[in-house]
């Protein structure tokens, strides 16, 4: 029964994926997602359906348009394999407790939560690359995640009963957002108002899951993030001072905790002898 679910859910993301690439490129021009149709930018010629299969079209085509030969950029099979590859693993990390559930209510919460994770790994995917792409963060993306988070959260909530996931979810919401606020406030060439109104998403989203998750999260954006640019500063690829963009990061880090933060914050507060 898992493995449908899987396969379906990857078809589900690779299709995401392919749409995504619509967002990507078309949002921080300020252009329509949904018109004109997706089309060649060497020829003009309208992608067909049957050469918009996620993944397969680009293998099959080798790469190339079909009416002129222009080269389509690896990127595109890239980000539809890598939203696949994100749904699959938000599957797995919400979907086996589904079977464990013993009411219908408890169901339908745990299916509403399932669904809000799968749309913030829709965002993920786009604001990370729209960011390295742009330095920014557009609103248009943020901030309707917080309608979502709070819609899902609030109907998992009262149909499961557990209204703790909701308080905490609250708290991370608030404790995030006003961290990189202040972040923000101390100084704005290192941290972004788009950072600061991801914060309050991910926060969201994290806390919803317990504390474990939030603090991992949150600490692996700035441990990975740190990483990174150590790493840029040795190479000499970047200055001082020149941007490097935080939401990935970000990002990278809120799925982290997702994932595996329970597991994390378990083991490290094991090392001194505490449960979670």
């Amino acid at each position: 029964m898992i493995w449908a679910v899987l396969i379906l859910v990857a078809i589900l993301g690779g299709a995401i994926g392919s749409f995504l690439n619509v967002v990507i490129y078309r949002v921080p021009i300020g252009a329509s997602i949904v018109s004109p149709p997706s089309a060649c930018p060497g020829c003009g010629s309208e992608i067909k359906p049957y050469d918009n299969i996620p993944v397969l079209s680009w293998m099959l085509l080798r790469g190339r348009c079909r009416s002129c030969a222009e080269p389509i950029s690896i990127r595109y099979p890239l980000v539809e394999a890598g939203t696949a590859i994100l749904f699959v693993l938000a599957a797995l990390r919400f979907v086996p407790p589904l079977f464990d559930v013993d009411t219908v209510p408890a169901v339908v919460g745990g299916i509403l939560a399932l669904v809000a994770y799968l749309y913030l790994a829709s965002i993920s995917v786009a604001l990370a690359l729209i960011d390295i792409d742009t330095h920014r963060l557009p609103n248009a993306i943020v901030l309707p995640a917080y309608a979502v988070g709070v819609v899902a959260f609030v109907a998992a909530a009262w149909l499961s009963g557990d209204w703790t996931s909701l308080v905490t979810a609250g708290i991370g919401l608030l404790s995030l957002g006003g961290f990189y606020l202040v972040l923000f406030l101390i100084s704005p060439a290192w941290m972004g108002g788009g950072d600061v109104k991801l914060a309050g998403v991910l926060g969201l989203f994290l806390g919803f899951l317990g504390w474990g998750p939030l603090v991992i999260g949150a600490f692996s954006a700035f441990l990975l993030g740190g990483l990174f640019g150590v790493a840029v500063l040795i190479a000499k690829r970047g200055q001082r001072g020149q941007g490097i963009p935080f939401g990935p990061w970000m990002l990278l880090g809120a799925w982290i905790g997702i994932l595996v933060g329970e597991p994390i914050a378990a083991w490290y507060l094991s090392l001194f002898g505490l449960g979670v």
